[in-house]
This record gives C-alpha cells, structure tokens and sequence, in this order.
C-alpha cells in the first residue's frame, strides 16, 4: 500500500499547551486509495475489522531529516496495516498531549486513532501504547509512550 494514499491529521492537542480542559488526542489517517485495499489491510481475525488490541502504532525517525513513517501494524501477523509519511514534531507533540492526558485522566486509552475513507470513518480505536524508534530501528523510550506496568 503506498504511502501516498495517506494524509494524517491531529486534533486535541493544543490544550495541553494552553494548560485547558484535558482532551483525548486523537490521530486520524484519511485514505484515498482503491477501498479494495483498505479493506483487505484492515480485515481481523474474525472476518470483521482488526481489533485494537490486535494493532499497534507506532513511528519511526528518518535519520537526515524532521520526518519519519507512522505506521499501525497487526500485532498477531507483524503486517502493516498502514504507513504514511509524518512530521516528528507534530508527532512528538501529539505523544506529549497522549501522554499528559493519560496523566489527568481515567479513560479507556490515551489517544485515538482514526481511520476514514470517502469522509467516513471505517476504523476507530482507542490506545494506550505509542513507540517510537530511531533510524536505526531501535526504541526511544523518552518519546514513546508506554503505559506502566508494560515491559517491552
């Protein structure tokens, strides 16, 4: 699947500099490719969509430049599901509003992900893990958000 299928938003993330009312960050990737494709990488286990808790998200840093790749991935297959091309500094910001909103919270999830297709959303899920990995494929604990309790 090309990355250029993809455009990513952030929504939520501004009142955490702001210092407002806490609101669930979420990330929504709207797709305008073939639909035959997105309904194959999105296909679950159950003939129904991939879960939440069968996906991750994750991003990973280009090394000569402010960019990296967004990517969700199957958890149970280790596929892409998608990838798309994104600014580390909105990203990095975004995990720092997840983050601060897991901290003033007790919600299900620190973030959303959405994603739509033709302005409808065919995927919506909620998450509490977000990784991030230099160019070199290894973990950047300080701007990856992981939950406690949770050894990687």
């Amino acid at each position: 699947m090309r990355r250029e299928y993809f455009d990513l938003h952030v929504s939520n993330t501004d009142w955490v500099a702001a210092d407002g009312q806490p609101a669930k960050p979420t990330v929504t990737i709207d797709f305008d490719g073939p639909s035959e494709v997105l309904e194959e990488r999105l296909a679950g286990a159950d003939d129904g969509l991939v879960a939440a808790d069968e996906t991750d998200v994750n991003y990973r840093l280009h090394a000569d430049d402010g960019d990296g790749v967004l990517s969700v991935t199957n958890r149970i297959t280790g596929d892409f599901v998608l990838e798309c091309n994104a600014d580390s500094d909105g990203v990095l910001g975004f995990i720092r509003a997840a983050r601060a909103y897991g901290e003033a919270t007790d919600g299900e999830g620190r973030y959303r992900v959405v994603v739509r297709f033709e302005g409808r959303d065919v995927l919506a899920q909620d998450k509490s893990t977000f990784l991030v990995y230099n160019s070199e494929g290894n973990l950047v604990r300080q701007h990856s958000l992981i939950p406690g309790g949770v050894e990687l």
